[in-house]
């Protein structure tokens, strides 16, 4: 059976980083009331200079050196992000001419928070049907550009950054111990497009527009879908909870990231968490999470690893995979 690997991880951030006190003097807030109310305490915010595109092309760099490959054998660059360079041409054709690749297909993929988790299920697909051999799978957000500073309830949550995945085929067996990817569900509910959202475009207003959220809306839909997706997932792949070596979820909020991983039955200590110092990057959050538990050697290979994540749409989806 064909399976998607994961050869590689990379992660890129900007070099400015905002404490919650740097904030609290934005906007009426405290150190204490953030890290209470959302787990984080920091986040690296882009300069003029450091784009989704020069981001995402770090992270896909350091990725490709991690696996070994040279930036020729890539045939597929997909590129998660809801902060695009221009709105064309796409962000991953402006990565595919930094890293001097000539030939295949590169596109971005919008679906917020959820994105990384809809990238790598795409990937998967295309690989899985011979599509592509070698891919890219990138989340690279600025999102510090469609923040409104002056909103304490969402200005203290985002962040900016870039992570990637490199993708190559392999054989497997068919079963769960195969290394790859092994299930993949995403879902949406349009319903719900008002309670996360960013309020300018080009074809309604011409503007960016400033993000917006009704918080209490979206964590009650969080814990509930996630938990559900990710059981959908495991029980795809014919495992249990407890065969999880590592829960890699999206960076959104603390008590979300340890509400659905009760519900699971998933223990603390087996959850990785950058929340505290990355605070919320959206498409970015998953792949920033897994670079940092492959580095510093809490994710081995052959780790049976998790990911999740909901996003406006709303999108929510998981990713189960043996790295």
């Amino acid at each position: 059976m064909r399976r998607s690997l994961i050869m590689g991880v990379g992660s890129a951030l900007p070099e400015r980083v905002m404490t919650n006190d740097d904030i609290s003097k934005i906007v009426d807030t405290s150190d204490d009331w953030i890290v209470e109310r959302t787990g984080i305490r920091s986040r690296h915010i882009a300069s003029d200079a450091e784009t989704t595109r020069s981001l995402g092309t770090l992270a896909a760099q350091r990725a490709l050196a991690d696996a070994g490959m040279a930036a020729a054998e890539i045939d597929l660059i997909i590129v998660a992000t809801s902060t695009p360079d221009l709105t064309f041409p796409a962000t991953a054709t402006l990565i595919q001419a930094d890293l001097g690749i000539t030939g295949g297909a590169a596109f971005d993929l919008q679906a917020v928070c959820s994105g990384f988790i809809y990238a790598l299920t795409t990937a998967d697909a295309l690989m899985r049907c011979g599509q592509s051999a070698s891919a890219l799978v990138i989340g690279s957000e600025t999102f510090s550009r469609i923040l409104d500073w002056q909103d304490r309830a969402t200005c203290v949550l985002f962040g900016d950054g870039a992570g990637a995945v490199v993708l190559k085929t392999g054989e497997g067996q068919g079963s769960n111990a195969d290394r790859g990817i092994l299930a993949s569900c995403i879902h949406s509910d349009g319903r719900y497009s008002d309670k996360l959202y960013v309020d300018g475009g080009p074809s309604k207003t011409g503007t960016v527009g400033h993000l917006r959220m009704e918080g209490r809306e979206v964590f009650k839909h969080a814990v509930t879908n996630i938990a559900a997706v990710m059981e959908e997932t495991i029980a795809a792949a014919g495992i249990r909870a407890d065969d999880i070596d590592w829960f890699v979820p999206h960076q959104a909020n603390r008590r979300i990231l340890e509400g659905t991983a009760r519900k699971l039955g998933i223990s603390a200590e087996r959850i990785v968490i950058t929340l505290d110092r990355h605070g919320n990057t959206s498409a970015a959050s998953i792949p920033l999470a897994l670079d940092a538990a492959v580095k510093d050697g809490r994710i081995k290979r052959g780790n049976l690893i998790l990911m999740e994540a909901m996003g406006g749409g709303f999108t929510w989806g998981a990713v189960l995979a043996r790295y």
